[in-house]
């Protein structure tokens, strides 16, 4: 039987992941470099790094970097033995042929990692001979986005050991002057402070970081292992009240506009806060705080109003009031007593905070609705396309809506597509004990309008991305990129019209005609803005398109992709290896948080087909496979059960009660023999037990107590009781158990309800009603028939690790969505 075929993509870059972990200390990374320049804005960074296996023998050497989530890999190659081996960018349906003779072949498959809320990870090997070399070179682009104030371009260590001859080189130019510079982040405090110098003259400026060895050891965040942190380059350029930043070379344009000295616009504005049940705990208490801050930074011409909703709508009041002192306080007052309680009617709790902006017309304003929630519209309206429908009638383009997904359970998705819908934009507040923070710093960045109805005007120009911004905030910047007909740069005039309170403005180059930047930028720079900016902008564009305008627009990124060869979640990096080496295939994901996942299932692929690609060598390594786990689902009959393949290293939803705010994830093992390595149980919001092969781990707030003795753990109302091969858990009606299954002498998990609640809102893997299916025979071969649906099928066996010692079964193999009759998109967590 063919191996099942899983082809993963989630939010983030790349990992291609062997199955064996080398030893660090068989080889020696003798230099790892990061150069970064920045030019208008645009960073250009490529990380290279020189290993040397020192040993007699050959080994596999392993290059592990992470990058920002907001770039696109371009380049990826390696040195060895005078050799250059390329990553070329293809086709996604190139890339899964190659990706399917791959796996057929026993290769390992290539794998998506998001590491922490801003990077991703990166991660390939390559064996190298005794006492040979080998160079990893990996380039990515991205446009920094000002925020607040400043441009931060993060660049993250990590090289896994000390390194004699590490350096950062950060060069950044910008042509309208550097106003300041600092560098921040864990890697620029204590110890090595003194390994940074930087210079700043005009529109220069320069960052180098040369620590030595020794210090490489002794920072906060560094160790045996090297240093693993952040260096966060922090900077401003110089404003005017006019025009802007236009720079033109090659027939491109890229105009940055961020006027200063505007006076700000008096706002109007709505907050709707979920106060449904899994809001409770330390989201609850943070959101309070959090909005009380908010409300502290209301200016005196603004207006306000809030709304708190679980199925059901309450008012502090039924209109807008202004920002008083007075008034302040009574609002204040209302968020401090803000209880969870109850579902969730988003739908209601929308269309109620647009008619209030609504009802409060005024001239010389800007209105804005934001919404904050944690989880799915699970009261009233509850599917997202008519929600979508209500709120964009109900708001009629006549200001944003900001969405503020709280915690790892939330429709990120639904959320982001309401926004874009609404001019505005969709934002994680990640769980964490600075999930107020977030708060503020989301409210910050739109709390002080300059501009609204914001027009980019480009006589001669064409091919231009997005022109029209609903709202301009201090702190931000409008950035549109595009070509200059004929590259006559003398009938390219730029304007950009907007209102100001109740004034019309008029930004123009009526005596400063827009000259060439010559000499100052790069040959194909502005064209490979143009491209980036082009692209974002199609993919969220696609996200609310469907039909023949959506595969247009598909078709527009994909060629772009292609042409500037971008890793998007259209194209996918081919990385040939030497002879007897493994090819993979490298996957970026569109960035919707871990929900972009497409699984293709085992049996359905007819490998010959692709026997005339001439894409792999015959002489490939299988020695090292991907490691997937089958999963059964039992049926009400003797029939026998349906099994389906997942790929490690995945975070899966196990078990969800929202009434009883009872969560189980678990992350899948993704290097030795499947199972679980971890599963974590979250009791409300500020309660989490972790369970591990070795022990649990309980987390109450700040406080974290191990536990490895046999002793009954209490956690809100769950009980858990670590014996000799299981961990058993109750919470009141519902009774579980974690086994610890040991396979060629490591261990992993395997969780099991043994009692299910009486309520029928549960949710998980571990939730799934029996299969129910009638078997169709199809000459040779066998078809399942599932609620009326034929699908494919293989007969197969699996494990069932659900008791002690596992027991082998015979299954019917199928695609997992089959299998759940969900998409399994659906049982994916953003974090355990």
């Amino acid at each position: 039987m063919g191996r099942a075929v899983v082809q993963l993509t989630l939010v983030g870059l790349l990992l291609a992941l062997a199955a064996s972990q080398p030893k660090k200390d068989d080889w020696d990374i003798y230099s790892f470099h990061i150069n970064s320049t920045v030019t208008g804005r645009y960073a250009t960074t490529v990380i290279t790094s020189r290993v040397a296996n020192r040993m007699n023998e050959s080994k596999e050497i392993e290059f592990h970097v992470q990058i920002p989530k907001n770039a696109f890999i371009s380049k990826f190659r390696m040195f060895i033995d005078g050799q250059v081996y390329d990553g070329v960018v293809k086709t996604k349906e190139q890339a899964q042929q190659q990706y399917t003779q791959a796996v057929s072949r026993g290769e390992s498959a290539g794998i998506v990692s998001s590491v922490g809320r801003t990077m991703e990870e990166f991660k390939t090997s390559v064996t190298v001979a005794a006492h040979k070399k080998v160079t990893f070179e990996l380039t990515y682009e991205e446009l920094l986005k000002r925020t607040r104030g400043k441009y931060e371009l993060q660049i993250h260590t990590r090289p896994m050991q000390p390194v004699k001859d590490f350096k950062v080189d950060v060069y950044i130019y910008e042509k309208a002057g550097i106003s300041f510079i600092d560098v921040k982040g864990g890697l620029s405090t204590k110890a090595l402070a003194n390994a940074i110098t930087k210079t700043h003259a005009d529109n220069k400026a320069w960052v180098y970081f040369y620590p030595t060895v020794d210090q490489q050891k002794t920072c906060d965040s560094c160790g045996e292992q090297g240093m693993n942190g952040d260096l966060v380059i922090v900077y401003d350029v110089n404003r005017d009240t006019g025009l802007g930043d236009i720079k033109t070379s090659d027939g491109y344009f890229v105009h940055h506009f961020a006027p200063s000295s505007l006076p700000r616009i008096p706002k109007n504005i709505v907050f709707i806060i979920d106060q449904s049940g899994s809001m409770s705990g330390r989201k609850m208490e943070q959101t309070r705080i959090a909005l009380v801050h908010i409300l502290n930074d209301l200016a005196g011409d603004d207006f306000f109003g809030i709304i708190s909703f679980d199925s059901e709508i309450f008012h502090w009041k039924r209109e807008l009031v202004q920002a008083t002192s007075v008034n302040l306080e009574g609002a204040k007052e209302f968020a401090r007593n803000i209880k969870d309680r109850g579902a969730t009617d988003i739908n209601a709790a929308v269309l109620e905070g647009a008619r209030m902006l609504n009802a409060h017309p005024r001239e010389g304003s800007a209105s804005i609705l934001i919404l904050l929630t944690d989880g799915d519209p699970t009261s009233g309206v509850t599917n997202f396309e008519i929600i979508q429908s209500n709120v964009r009638r109900a708001i009629a383009g006549k200001f944003p809506l900001y969405c503020l997904g709280f915690g790892f359970d939330v429709k990120f998705e639904f959320l982001e597509k309401m926004s874009l819908e609404n001019n505005g934009v969709a934002r994680r507040i990640y769980e964490d004990s600075d999930a107020d923070v977030q708060l503020k710093g989301f409210y910050e960045e739109v709390a002080t309008p300059l501009l609204t109805d914001v027009t980019m005007i480009y006589l001669g120009g064409t091919n231009l991305t997005q022109t029209n911004f609903s709202q301009y905030y201090n702190g931000s910047e409008i950035v549109v990129a595009g070509e200059i007909m004929d590259n006559d740069i003398e009938t390219f005039s730029p304007q950009v019209v907007a209102i100001s309170s109740s004034r019309k403005l008029t930004f123009s180059t009526t005596n400063t005609p827009v000259e060439p930047s010559t000499g100052t930028v790069t040959v194909g720079l502005l064209q490979r803005v143009w491209a980036y900016l082009t692209v974002k902008q199609l993919l969220e564009k696609e996200l609310l398109l469907s039909g023949a305008e959506k595969e247009k627009v598909k078709k527009e990124v994909l060629e772009l992709s292609l042409k500037y060869s971008f890793v998007t979640p259209l194209t996918s990096m081919v990385v040939t290896k030497p002879e007897g080496e493994k090819t993979q295939v490298l996957h970026k994901p569109a960035d919707i948080g871990y929900e972009d996942i497409v699984f293709h299932s085992p049996g359905y692929y007819d490998y010959s087909d692709f026997e005339d690609l001439g894409v792999l060598e015959d002489n490939v390594m299988t020695t090292l496979v991907p490691v997937f786990q089958k999963f059964l689902l039992q049926t009400e009959n003797q029939s026998p059960p349906l099994c389906f393949d997942i790929a490690g290293g995945v975070i899966l939803k196990l078990f969800h009660h929202p009434s009883r705010e009872l969560y189980m994830n678990g992350e899948l093992d993704s290097v030795t023999n499947g199972g679980f390595k971890t599963i974590v149980i979250h009791v409300r919001s500020d309660q989490h037990v972790e369970v591990d092969t070795d022990g649990i781990t309980v987390r109450e707030g700040q406080s974290t107590t191990r536990h490895t003795g046999q002793d009954p753990i209490t956690a809100g109302n769950v009980t858990v009781i670590k014996r000799d091969k299981e961990i058993d858990i109750a919470a009141e009606d519902i009774r579980g158990v974690i086994l610890v299954h040991e396979k060629d002498g490591n261990k992993f998990l395997w969780p099991v309800i043994r009692q299910m609640p009486s309520a029928n809102n549960t949710e998980g893997i571990l939730a799934l009603k029996p299969a129910d299916y009638e078997e169709v025979k199809q000459g040779q071969s066998t078809n399942l028939k599932i609620k009326d649906q034929q699908i494919p099928s293989t007969s197969s066996s699996a494990d069932d690790y659900s008791v002690l010692p596992p027991v082998e079964l015979s299954c019917w193999l199928v695609s997992p969505d089959h299998a759940l009759q969900r998409p399994l998109q659906d049982f994916i967590s953003a974090q355990i």
